[in-house]
C-alpha cells in the first residue's frame, strides 16, 4: 500500500513537470481548459488558474507563447526582464510576449492569498512554462 502511495506522488510530479506546472508551494497552477485553435494550425490555448500562497514567489521563467494574466484574487508582483516590477491588483491584467523572461512573479502580501486567470497561446503540445536556467 505505501508503494502504491509512492509510486503515484510520484506519477503525479512527474506529469506536472511535463506539463510546466510547477510542483512547489510556491505557486499552484490548474488547467482549466486546453483546446486546439481551429483557425490557427498548430496552435492551441490554454486557460489556467495559478493560486499564489500568502507570501508565495515563482521561480523564474519563460512561456513559450503569448499569455494574458488577470487578477482574480489578491495582488501579484510581476516584473518582465528589462522592466520594473508592477502589482497588479484585483480586476487587473497584463500581457507577456512569447519566451520575454518572467524574472519576478509573487504575491504581493505575506497574509492573504492571490489567485490569477491566464490565457496562453502556444504551439501545440509545448510546456506551459520552462525555468530560467
Amino acid at each position: 500500500m505505501a508503494n502504491r502511495i509512492i509510486q503515484k506522488a510520484a506519477l503525479a510530479g512527474v506529469m506536472m513537470l511535463i506539463s510546466g506546472i510547477s510542483a512547489s508551494a510556491a505557486d499552484k497552477g490548474s488547467i482549466l481548459m486546453k483546446q486546439r485553435l481551429a483557425d490557427v494550425a498548430g496552435k492551441e490555448v490554454t486557460v489556467l488558474t495559478v493560486d499564489y500562497a500568502p507570501g508565495a514567489v515563482s521561480e523564474a521563467h519563460v512561456h513559450p507563447g503569448s499569455v494574458v494574466a488577470y487578477v482574480l484574487e489578491g495582488a501579484v508582483v510581476s516584473q518582465l526582464e528589462g522592466g520594473r516590477p508592477v502589482t497588479y491588483t484585483q480586476g487587473q491584467s497584463w500581457y507577456e510576449s512569447p519566451k520575454t523572461p518572467h524574472v519576478l512573479s509573487k504575491n504581493a502580501s505575506r497574509t492573504e492569498p492571490a489567485k490569477l486567470l491566464v490565457f496562453l497561446l502556444s504551439q501545440e503540445g509545448e510546456a506551459i512554462k520552462a525555468p530560467i536556467r
